[in-house]
């Protein structure tokens, strides 16, 4: 059937079909760069992360927009409190955003046009929709009439006659209608501005993403995202206002990943449960964290809270421990020759699970699954004909679709010495030691004096240390990372 799109506009799973055959073009509204980013912020960039590398990976040429809103009432607000320009602020929180991303392991979109970059385009747009009496000018505001637009309401699912102003709508008796946004701000004392044909001023905040779409992407284009909260009032204004100017539909299949919230609550500030990045990435690592944002559909709410992201820090450690045992056991590194080993349908069942609406919940169900396949075949006693073939090209399948998924990157090899590395450092233990006591279990094991290796592993549990006995041999880390 091929890849299937829940769309918030039509509130369906539809047939995706790209404007342009083996192209896509994709929108997702970025941050407004005040403050740090938090781990809401972190779903919403992890998800479009896994969609783009998911579109890329089975052939598709992708061309992807994020922007940075870097103009905005709360960066002016921000930066007089701290005495500084709202350029500097804002410079800063986007090199910040970089090195969240970076940590996290996300790729850098295509573009990532800034809106005081593009003045101009915002200015064109809002004169076409003056021109097409779909806005009106007053005291050097512009502001989009809402009822010129007949489908106004469509995407969200809201009524004018319905609503009440709500997020960001402000109410103001030079309106027209309550409903009307603004376009265009006339500059106030010490607030940036720039000049337009309205006198001087600043873009308003649902017409700086239509404008910058339409500049980059074309009027019409393949997928607009982001997350739930921005579904009213931005995205359905982003519709009006662009499909006003064009007349031609605006994105064809809209995208919202749903809410992070913080052991079952809203995140927020005046609870205390505000998580940035940063401080997430202090406790986990970000392969813990991309598994955890993966591990619900993307569209359901997510709970953060210790007991899901120690499960996501086991799971990563399982996925680890698995490539490094087929590893050991068959001999592999990671470098292969295209076709070397016959596929065993593991990736193509993870691609019939992405393409049911990019479900990467289920994709981990699979994975998963074949890691514990994966380990009862090598704890086998009796050894399966080809097992080495198979055991690789599980490695392999497993690889590429923790590759799309940004997760385990790392050599296992690697992976396990920086953990003990970091555990040697924060408990200083002597790893000779614990390697020398390793092997003395194994021979006492070997000679089947159990006592002896029973002594072992609870002095070894007194240090914490966890061990894991294979086919292989006996594998150790630290219990409590």
């Amino acid at each position: 059937m091929g890849l299937l799109i829940y769309n918030t506009l039509t509130k369906n799973k539809e047939i995706f079909k790209p404007l342009t055959a083996g192209e896509i073009s994709i929108y997702v509204c970025g941050p407004t760069v005040y403050d740090s980013c938090h781990i809401g912020h972190a779903r919403s960039i992890v998800v479009f992360d896994v969609i783009v590398k998911y579109l890329k990976a089975v052939g598709y040429k992708v061309k992807y927009i994020r922007n940075f809103t870097d103009i905005d009432d709360k960066i002016i607000k921000r930066a007089n409190e701290l005495g500084i320009s709202s350029k500097e602020l804002a410079e800063k929180y986007i090199v910040e955003f970089h090195e969240d991303m970076d940590s996290l392991n996300v790729e850098r979109a295509s573009l990532e046009p800034k809106v005081t970059d593009n003045i101009d385009a915002i200015i064109g747009m809002i004169k076409c929709l003056i021109n097409k009496e779909a806005a009106y000018e007053v005291g050097g505001d512009v502001f989009f009439a809402v009822e010129s637009f007949k489908d106004y309401g469509r995407l969200s699912g809201r009524k004018l006659e319905d609503m009440e102003a709500g997020h960001r709508v402000t109410v103001n008796e030079l309106k027209k209608n309550p409903f009307d946004f603004v376009l265009w701000k006339a500059a106030k004392p010490d607030e940036p501005f720039w000049e337009s044909p309205w006198g001087d001023g600043r873009p308003g905040w649902h017409i700086e993403c239509s404008a910058m779409g339409a500049k980059y992407l074309g009027e019409t284009f393949d997928i607009h995202g982001g997350g739930k909260d921005l579904i009213f009032p931005h995205h359905e204004n982003e519709i009006a206002q662009s499909e006003a100017a064009s007349g031609k539909k605006f994105a064809r299949y809209w995208v919202h990943n749903g809410f992070v919230n913080i052991n079952q609550e809203k995140m927020s500030k005046s609870l205390g449960n505000f998580k940035t990045i940063k401080d997430v990435l202090k406790i986990y690592n970000s392969d813990v964290v991309r598994l955890f944002l993966l591990s619900n559909h993307y569209r359901s709410p997510i709970d953060f809270n210790n007991k899901q992201m120690d499960e996501a820090m086991s799971g990563i450690e399982k996925i680890y421990r698995t490539l490094q045992r087929i590893g050991k056991r068959a001999g592999l590194n990671t470098c292969r020759e295209n076709n070397e080993f016959e596929k065993k349908g593991l990736f193509e069942k993870f691609v019939q699970c992405m393409d049911d609406d990019f479900n990467t919940a289920k994709g981990i169900g699979l994975l998963f699954e074949a890691v514990k396949k994966i380990n009862r075949i090598m704890d086998t006693e009796n050894k399966i004909d080809n097992t080495d073939n198979i055991l690789s090209a599980y490695y392999y399948e497993i690889s590429d679709i923790c590759s799309i998924l940004g997760i385990c990157k790392d050599n296992p090899i690697n992976y396990f010495n920086k953990k003990k590395n970091n555990s040697i450092v924060k408990k200083s233990v002597d790893v000779e030691k614990i390697n020398a006591m390793v092997k003395a279990r194994e021979c006492a094991r070997k000679e089947k004096n159990w006592g002896k290796a029973d002594l072992i592993r609870k002095e070894l549990e007194e240090l914490n240390i966890k061990l894991e006995d294979g086919a292989e041999g006996t594998l150790w880390s630290f219990e409590d990372l």
